[in-house]
């Protein structure tokens, strides 16, 4: 009997330690989950509130370009200027108006591809003659910057099937990123190449200022500054490379992004041949196809 009654009682404190060591192990959950949403809703407000500042920035800036020098040109009845000021107001004018609009859709763009409402107008297209229109859009600006900008185009790229004005504000913004972080005197090459799948492979690399593996992460989350304090030596809304990826994902490529502080950043782009796109597109539900009108 006694072995029996000590039997019970030690089945009855094991039971009562496991159970007392259940609720220690819950409430250590939760408070590690607790721990962690607060930890991300800090980094989140933290973010809105870099977002919020930085777009204010990026917005204000060129309207009072605007504000500014359209004021100087309705005054032109009272004292003429010259007809070299009136060109160069105009001029700044557009470039400031351009600039706003190129803002207000990337915030647009990304809008539409995180609700899913993001489609593509595919048809067989030619990869060279988007990264040779991309880059000569942008030697003025790499030789005002000091920057060398390299196309390396291989002579058998295959035609691939996408969305043209899409695939170019892929590499527009890529290269772009890399002009505008690549110090006077660096460089930046453009290789595009048959890849082993069929399809193209494009390589941007710079010699830039690079980024850590946190800043790339950091890079790719949408409005996400690696310097998102005002300022920062480089203004942009923080949508260009997330906005890329979304673009690639969409037209069934991949991308990737290699750097090291202080020793520059490579981008790799590849994207399916026609024939995959195809076939991929051809085997996918009906909503699928209909979601990226392939």
């Amino acid at each position: 009997m006694l072995n029996g009654a000590f039997g019970n009682k030690s089945s009855t404190l094991m039971t009562e330690y496991a159970s007392l060591l259940g609720d220690a192990v819950l409430r250590h959950r939760a408070r590690i989950a607790e721990q962690s949403a607060r930890v991300e809703a800090e980094l989140a407000s933290k973010i809105k509130s870099e977002f919020i500042a930085n777009m204010s920035h990026e917005l204000r800036t060129p309207l009072n370009t605007i504000i500014g020098f359209s004021k100087l040109l309705t005054d032109h009845n009272r004292r003429k200027l010259p007809d070299a000021d009136i060109v160069e107001y105009a001029t700044l004018i557009n470039d400031a108006a351009g600039h706003l609009l190129s803002v207000i859709n990337d915030i647009l763009d990304i809008s539409k591809i995180q609700s899913g409402k993001y489609t593509l107008d595919s048809r067989e297209v030619s990869i060279e003659e988007i990264i040779q229109a991309c880059t000569n859009s942008f030697r003025l600006m790499a030789s005002e910057a000091g920057v060398t900008l390299a196309p390396k185009i291989a002579f058998d790229l295959p035609m691939a099937r996408g969305d043209s004005i899409k695939l170019r504000q892929i590499f527009t913004n890529i290269i772009s990123n890399a002009i505008k972080f690549t110090p006077r005197g660096g460089t930046v090459t453009i290789d595009a190449m048959r890849a082993n799948t069929g399809g193209v492979t494009v390589l941007v690399r710079d010699t830039g200022v690079g980024m850590s593996a946190d800043e790339v992460a950091i890079a790719l989350t949408p409005f996400g500054q690696v310097d998102g304090g005002r300022t920062r030596w480089r203004e942009g809304t923080g949508l260009g490379l997330p906005i890329a990826k979304a673009l690639v994902d969409l037209h069934g490529g991949e991308i990737e992004i290699r750097s090291r502080k202080g020793e520059g950043t490579e981008v790799a782009i590849v994207l399916p041949s026609r024939n995959t796109v195809l076939t991929v597109a051809t085997n996918e539900p009906q909503s699928a196809q209909s979601a990226r009108t392939l």
